[in-house]
C-alpha cells in the first residue's frame, strides 16, 4: 500500500511536466507599451516593444489563435489571426491591439471558425499606422 502512495504521489508531481504552453509568444507579446506621439491626422499611440518582444523579431514563431474574417476584407494570402476568439477579439471586443497579428501566407488559406496554428516570421511595426504592430511573413498554417 506505501508503494502504491508513493508512486501516486510521485505520478502526480509529474503532471503538466513537458507540456508546452502554446500561447507563450502571445504572452510575450503582451509586454508592448505605448507612448503618445502625433501625425498629419493628430495623436497617436505608437508601440514600445519590450526587450523579450525584439529578441522575437525575424525569428520564426507559432502563434495559435482564430482567423479574423473582415467582411471584403479577407483574402486567403493576407489575413489576420487573433489570439481570442472573434467575440472578444481586438476588432469584436474586449481583447487589445497586441492579440492581432497581420499574417501573409506563403500559400492560400481557408478561413475556419477552429482554432489554428500558423508559423511564420515576426516582424515589429511601430511606424506604419496602416498595418498591425506584428505581422508574420512567410506564415504556413500548421
Amino acid at each position: 500500500m506505501r508503494y502504491l502512495i508513493l508512486s501516486t504521489i510521485f505520478l502526480l508531481s509529474f503532471e503538466g511536466y513537458g507540456q508546452v504552453d502554446k500561447f507563450a509568444t502571445w504572452k510575450i507579446m503582451e509586454g508592448v507599451s505605448y507612448e503618445k506621439s502625433s501625425d498629419e491626422y493628430g495623436e497617436i499611440y505608437v508601440p514600445v516593444f519590450d526587450e523579450k518582444i525584439k529578441a522575437l523579431e525575424g525569428k520564426t514563431v507559432t502563434l495559435p489563435g482564430y482567423i479574423i474574417p473582415f467582411e471584403g476584407m479577407f483574402k486567403p494570402e493576407k489575413l489576420i489571426v487573433s489570439s481570442l476568439p472573434i467575440a472578444s477579439c481586438f476588432f469584436c471586443g474586449s481583447g487589445g491591439p497586441e492579440t492581432v497579428a497581420e499574417v501573409l501566407m506563403k500559400e492560400p488559406a481557408k478561413y475556419t471558425t477552429k482554432m489554428v496554428e500558423i508559423t511564420g516570421v515576426l516582424q515589429l511595426n511601430n511606424s506604419d499606422t496602416d498595418q498591425l504592430m506584428y505581422i508574420l511573413t512567410d506564415a504556413v498554417l500548421n
